[in-house]
């Protein structure tokens, strides 16, 4: 098979072709150029944005003949063996399929090997975080102190699973996506030297659904020239391709939807899912859309920042007849959209009721947008159940709290479907410490990124929650709504597992609505203040004698007797 892929043939060999990442390739240029590179580079970012390119480019500028150099000279026999992979010397590791224990172990006893045929010897670790503990344990020596032919190149989509101490000892290098503007330039300079006729929309369509990853775009544009049975390569071939749908179609259906024709939107997402469309991808570009028509309503000079538009005639129309607040509170509807559409096996219907309720919404200005009865009756077809689980919420009170005899307060459950374990929470409380809470709080957002990682439908349900006490042994944990309450418990075992791995030991999840938090807490406070007077009143009535002599000896060695 002789054909290779277009990533691979113009995968960079220098670092001026590692595309949209000039803040790193200048350090290293200058670090090998002066010869201050260090032993050790952690490459972390996105899929597709230079990582492992620029860590095989490192590997020759610092084994290349002429070196000292800014850039290898790709001619001598060290740069053309490690491009190759002919030299020995530079040893790339898939840390996926190697990342156990004695597969490092191995890579410690080998670095003392000085390199067979060129300077340094340089070991390139993909996917890093990988690696099992053991097996981070294990490179962590050798990491710190190598020998001084030895370099350590590792490079990984998710840093925040890499141990700190495997961190701190490497210089670290944030790979960014790459701007749409940079891929379209880069993706022109491909297709002329492949002599392939490609029209400017149909690279604009690339790039975005390359989502910021030059090798995405690279193999979305292979397998649109794939398809295409003419030339030049048209919008509507990567449309079919990456199940995008064209600018035109989004700002139909913005168009629409802002007029209050919301029987058209629907026809338009009934055909797009008739064509094949991803139902995710149209969400995710309604958004962006909305994005730029709110950005180029700012400026119309910022044309270089617009990421899903190009600025014809029908985009800056919308632009003049949107309101602004009515575009942000669309753009949040759909986010919202977004977010359910993951856990369902009907996002045609979220999508729908997405329509229904932004035509619903009523700009400030005075040619509101209103809703007819045929509209209201489709939304209340739609959200029949969600609307069902609202009221309930809605519907469920709480009594307050009342100070009876003395005795704690107890809370009415009336009709509740979880039921918030008062007395639990108060123990809690008793015994809670602010150091505790502290520790949670402040590693709480990384714990959530971690969760979102590993268990998406965990995070869903633990998603707006806020840590509010902690002791040494629970945490409790606040939800805007009675429903999530519920839902966390499903997951309560994964959630506290995952947790545990954070702070160091493991915590008992007890989850409470807000507005019961807020009640519980100022009872709470009430209650202390109330004890601290007590006691205040108790010293102040004191007899002196007493108080005297309890603070010469003690209570250990004071007895007071009535005589």
């Amino acid at each position: 098979m002789s054909y290779q892929a277009l990533y691979r043939v113009w995968r960079p060999r220098t670092f001026q072709d590692v595309v949209g990442q000039n803040h790193i390739t200048r350090t290293l240029q200058n670090a090998i150029y002066h010869e201050k590179f260090s032993h050790a580079y952690l490459f972390s970012g996105p899929r597709g944005t230079g990582k492992t390119s620029a860590a095989k480019i490192f590997a020759k500028a610092v084994n290349c003949e002429r070196s000292p150099v800014k850039e290898p000279c790709n001619e001598c026999p060290s740069c053309l063996g490690i491009q190759d992979g002919s030299i020995s010397d530079v040893i790339e590791i898939d840390a996926a399929s190697n990342n156990g224990v004695d597969d490092i172990r191995d890579i410690r006893d080998k670095v003392k090997y000085a390199p067979s045929s060129i300077k340094y010897k340089v070991y390139i670790v993909d996917e890093v975080h990988m690696l099992s503990t053991g097996a981070f344990n294990a490179l962590l020596k050798t990491l710190e102190e190598p020998p001084e032919h030895i370099i350590f190149i590792l490079a990984t989509t998710e840093p925040h699973k890499i141990p700190l101490t495997i961190i701190s000892r490497c210089q670290r290098f944030d790979f960014k996506r790459i701007s749409q503007l940079a891929i379209v330039n880069r993706l022109k300079d491909i297709m002329k030297a492949e002599n392939v006729q490609v029209e400017e929309a149909a690279l604009q369509t690339v790039a975005l659904a390359a989502e910021g990853g030059m090798r995405d775009a690279l193999s979305l544009l292979d397998q649109a020239v794939s398809y295409s049975e003419k030339m030049p390569l048209s919008e509507e071939d990567v449309l079919a391709v990456t199940g995008s749908v064209s600018q035109r179609q989004i700002g139909e259906v913005i168009h629409s939807i802002a007029q209050n024709n919301v029987k058209n939107a629907l026809q338009l997402i009934d055909r797009f899912l008739e064509e094949g469309k991803d139902l995710g991808r149209l969400v995710f570009d309604l958004i962006y859309y909305l994005r730029d028509i709110l950005l180029y309503q700012s400026s119309n000079n910022i044309e270089d920042f617009l990421e899903r538009a190009v600025p014809d005639d029908q985009f800056k129309a919308l632009t003049q007849n949107l309101d602004p607040k009515w575009i942000q509170s669309a753009i949040r509807q759909l986010n919202e959209c977004q977010q359910e559409m993951r856990w369902t096996n009907s996002p045609k219907v979220f999508i729908e009721i997405a329509m229904l309720n932004i035509a619903e919404m009523k700009p400030d200005k005075e040619d509101t947008i209103s809703l007819s009865p045929q509209v209201m009756q489709k939304i209340e077809q739609l959200e029949k159940e969600l609307l069902s689980l609202k009221q309930n919420q809605t519907n469920q009170k709480v009594e307050g709290p009342k100070q009876e005899d003395g005795q704690r307060t107890k809370r009415v459950n009336n009709g509740r479907k979880y039921k918030v374990p008062f007395e639990k929470i108060r123990y809690v409380l008793d015994k809670a410490s602010k150091q505790e809470l502290k520790n949670i709080q402040s590693q709480w957002a990384t714990f959530m990124d971690s969760l979102k990682q590993n268990s998406p439908p965990a995070y869903a349900k633990l998603y707006n929650s806020k840590p509010r006490a902690a002791s040494d042994q629970s945490v409790v944990l606040s939800f805007k709504y009675e429903i999530h309450c519920s839902l966390m418990l499903e997951n309560q075992d994964t959630i506290e597992g995952q947790l545990a791995q954070f702070i160091g030991k493991r915590f008992e999840i007890i989850p409470i609505p807000e507005e019961d938090w807020q009640h519980l807490r100022e009872e709470y406070v009430q209650k202390q203040r109330q004890q601290d007077n007590e006691e205040e009143m108790e010293q102040e009535a004191e007899d002196p004698l007493i108080a005297e002599a309890r603070k010469l000896v003690g209570d250990d060695l004071l007895e007071i007797q009535d005589n």
